[in-house]
């Protein structure tokens, strides 16, 4: 079976308050990193490569399934192109976004339904942790992807 989730799961085209998970204002630094999460979504869900790799560091890791890391910049290509079909669609529990200098970290639990090939649905949860760099021009792009992250919880 394919494993459906991808890295697409950090983002969902909702709007996402600038308010911490403590209720605290968050930083412009915060804000402009969830920015980038939304931003991949919605080329994401737009079924737009162009725009959802603008988003990543060229070269960037993506897990599109626990335990295997992915940096080639064609198989990270092929792996968004090939969830477009899914059509899946996500939503996040609270957002976590911590920022050291031009490094921030960004964690979210997530939950995803959609369709698999054959047309049955399809439901998946987990939780995403990214980390990304500040760019030579202030934006932010993402370095690592990994929306497995709950993947260690269970490990012994």
């Amino acid at each position: 079976m394919i494993r459906f989730i991808t890295a697409a799961a950090l983002c969902v085209a909702v709007t996402i308050p600038a308010l911490s998970k403590e209720g605290k204002a968050m930083t412009q630094d915060q804000t402009q990193v969830l920015a980038t999460i939304t931003d991949m979504t919605q080329a994401f869900h737009a079924s737009d490569i162009e725009g959802v790799m603008a988003r990543y560091e060229d070269p960037a890791t993506i897990v599109f399934e626990p335990g295997a890391p992915q940096s080639d910049n064609s198989a990270i290509r092929a792996g968004f192109q090939m969830f477009f079909g899914f059509k899946p669609q996500f939503t996040y529990g609270a957002h976590e976004v911590i920022v050291n200098g031009d490094t921030a970290l960004h964690i979210t639990p997530w939950q995803m339904t959609g369709t698999d090939s054959n047309g049955n649905p399809m439901a998946q949860s987990g939780l995403s942790v990214a980390v990304l760099r500040r760019q030579d021009d202030g934006g932010w792009k993402m370095v690592i992807d990994n929306p497995f992250g709950a993947h260690v919880m269970g490990a012994k």
